[in-house]
């Protein structure tokens, strides 16, 4: 067996030097197969030197560049070659069809999650990928992702628990699982390519419990909701008015706070009277017609400079957060100025005060967004339900008008 050395490339290459004629060194055998190869060739003012991994099919030999000598010594190639190629001519297979061989790291997990979310147009994706940087740090993001066992997930997880935020452990545990799961099948998926191969044998996460959802049930009374509509219109603090305004369009429409609160104005349509989102959570597009009360406000807002209808208070360049307006309801709230009620809250008080109005609850459904679910809406109703959705609107508006204009007593809204 012909074994490469250091010594033999060197004085090889001065002989080409010298001589000016190519020379090619193989590292072992395997004529006939396939092997390592150094292709040494003169030219005008230098000597080349490239690594080939060599195979021959049907009695002709192609090659795949590793790369070149010395920036890439012969160990390294060796170990490219063993890693990436020698498998492959084993089995009969076209090197040209070799990938990186390398498993993929926890910090090459993490990060291709947060990518596919982002490519995804998940709303998510920052948060996700904010929440796995973190968690990838405590790992040791430079470890192997199937080395990681369900042991350490929950060393994370305990301490966020214990600390009451119980509700951010689950959210961890959510990434974590997630970001193995999307691993494992990515690089199973014959429909695409991964990045990176991990060769997970099983989800360190899957198998840890999921805190128990609790279901919302909350929604508020006709005078819980003039109240705080009142509230909205003159503060009895002081508050950013987008954020004031965005709250009564949430109520007004009956939408996902994510959806309302990033409102640009290129998404409303005044000659219409729609608001337009081309992808939402449900990756779908969506459309609405407005009530006439939740135009009059529309109309009474003018965009910044960068479009946003309700633009954040720290960074006008970009819109108010969820985050953000779920902390300034909680804020007020807890003063005891406005009826007790989150985000979700108000979604809920949406579909049950519309169904007070006499809207039926398929058309509420699409009107909120939901999924249907049944087969005739997934894969052959393509009517769009305008014409529906604005006499449903016409009666809601109807309706809150109605609302506004009772007399409750504080003890009515408390």
């Amino acid at each position: 067996m012909t074994t490469l050395s250091d010594g033999a490339i060197k004085a090889a290459i001065k002989r080409v030097h010298f001589t000016g004629r190519e020379e090619t060194l193989r590292d072992g055998e395997g004529h006939g197969v396939g092997r390592l190869i150094l292709k040494i060739r003169p030219m005008v003012k230098r000597v080349t030197t490239t690594w080939l991994a060599q195979q021959y099919r049907e009695g002709r030999p192609i090659t795949a560049k590793l790369g070149d000598y010395p920036s890439m010594s012969l160990a390294e190639a060796r170990e490219l070659f063993e890693r990436d190629y020698a498998d492959l001519i084993q089995k009969g297979r076209s090197i040209k069809t070799a990938q990186d061989q390398r498993k993929g790291t926890v910090g090459d997990l993490f990060d291709g999650y947060a990518e596919y979310l982002r490519v995804s147009n998940k709303s998510s994706w920052k948060e996700a990928r904010k929440g796995l940087a973190r968690i990838a740090d405590t790992l040791g993001r430079n470890r192997l992702a199937r080395e990681v066992e369900p042991d350490e997930i929950t060393d994370i997880l305990r301490p966020i628990y214990l600390r009451g935020k119980r509700s951010m452990a689950d959210h961890v545990r959510s990434y974590v699982r997630s970001a193995y799961s999307w691993a494992m099948k990515s690089e199973h998926d014959y429909r695409s390519t991964s990045p990176r191969r991990f060769g997970i044998a099983a989800n360190p996460a899957a198998g840890i419990p999921t805190e128990p959802k609790v279901v919302g049930t909350r929604w508020l009374r006709d005078s819980e909701f003039v109240h705080l509509y009142r509230w909205l219109e003159n503060p009895s603090s002081p508050i950013h008015p987008p954020y004031a305004r965005a709250v009564r369009i949430l109520m007004l429409t009956g939408q996902r706070v994510e959806e309302i609160a990033s409102l640009h104005k290129d998404q409303y349509d005044r000659s219409e009277r729609l608001l337009d989102w081309t992808i939402t959570k449900n990756r779908q597009p969506h459309t609405i017609p407005l009530p006439d009360l939740a135009v009059e406000l529309l109309e009474a807002i003018e965009p910044n400079r960068h479009g946003w209808l309700f633009p954040s208070a720290k960074d006008p360049a970009k819109p108010v957060t969820h985050g953000t307006l779920y902390a300034f309801m909680w804020r007020q709230r807890e003063t005891g100025v406005i009826p007790y009620v989150t985000n979700r809250d108000l979604r809920r008080t949406w579909k049950t005060l519309a169904g007070q109005a006499g809207i039926s609850k398929e058309i509420r459904d699409r009107i909120q967004n939901h999924t249907l679910q049944d087969v005739s809406s997934k894969s052959y109703d393509r009517w769009g339900y305008m014409p529906e959705k604005r006499a449903a609107m016409e009666t809601w508006d109807a309706f809150v008008r109605v609302l506004l204009r009772k007399n409750f007593s504080e003890r009515d809204a408390a």
